[in-house]
């Protein structure tokens, strides 16, 4: 595992997602993707859904940070919630698996620390999915093997929060040693990733800002539509 962090180390990692029904939901696309994401000099990829997953790791050789997004009816946690979505995203041959660490209650009442040792019990690194740096810590205390910054700002307790959250990786880099921490939200713009390496991120994690084609067109006619209007 050590090996495997070790080689995130000052990166980026492209999230290759889309918006469900957007045209570009499409595993051979994602993959293709992500290939160029590889060949653009990322370190690693995160990707959503065992069909992605299996496409995209037949598309790559970096890294793959896996998750399974899946909604249960009474409990918020969304990403990787359960244990049933752990083995689901090991069976892709993903090196990562990423899932919500904070506070909030998850089905079945799995604990944080049970969801990283079913983890590692799979042959995958734990990458702990948090808002707050209780969280955080709380995570790397537990075993995780990278803490990301991912659900600052989408919690009851940081709605509002601005986006990339580097108060929280200044803090979360200030008190967790050996646990990569890796800044994940918000990162648009190349001088915020710089921006966040510099409060102490281990990695950055950029998605939005380079994969998703549908807000980037929706930003650029927003502002044309703008200018016909005058």
């Amino acid at each position: 595992m050590t090996q495997l962090v070790d080689s995130l180390r000052g990166g980026l990692i492209v999230s290759v997602q889309a918006w469900k029904g957007s045209a570009i939901d499409d595993p051979a696309v994602l993959a293709a993707m992500a290939r160029a994401a590889q060949e653009g000099g990322a370190v690693a990829v995160r990707i959503q859904g065992v069909d992605h997953l299996r496409a995209v790791r037949a598309r790559v050789e970096i890294p793959i940070v896996g998750l399974i997004k899946r909604e249960y009816p009474g409990f918020e946690p969304y990403i990787t919630p359960t244990f049933a979505e752990i083995g689901a995203i090991a069976a892709t041959g993903a090196e990562i698996a990423a899932f919500d660490a904070t506070a909030r209650e998850r089905p079945g009442g799995a604990r944080v620390e049970t969801m990283i040792q079913a983890i590692h019990a799979a042959g995958m690194a734990a990458m702990a999915d948090c808002a707050t740096a209780a969280e955080g810590r709380a995570a790397a205390a537990a075993g995780a093997d990278l803490v990301a910054t991912t659900l600052c700002g989408y919690t009851a307790g940081t709605a509002g929060v601005s986006l990339p959250a580097l108060d929280l990786v200044r803090e979360l880099s200030s008190v967790i040693e050996k646990t990569l921490v890796v800044c994940e939200g918000g990162v648009q713009r190349p001088e915020q990733l710089r921006a966040a390496f510099e409060a102490g991120a281990g990695a950055v994690v950029v998605g939005t800002a380079i994969t998703n084609t549908d807000w980037l067109v929706r930003e650029f006619a927003g502002s044309a539509e703008i200018v016909r209007n005058r």
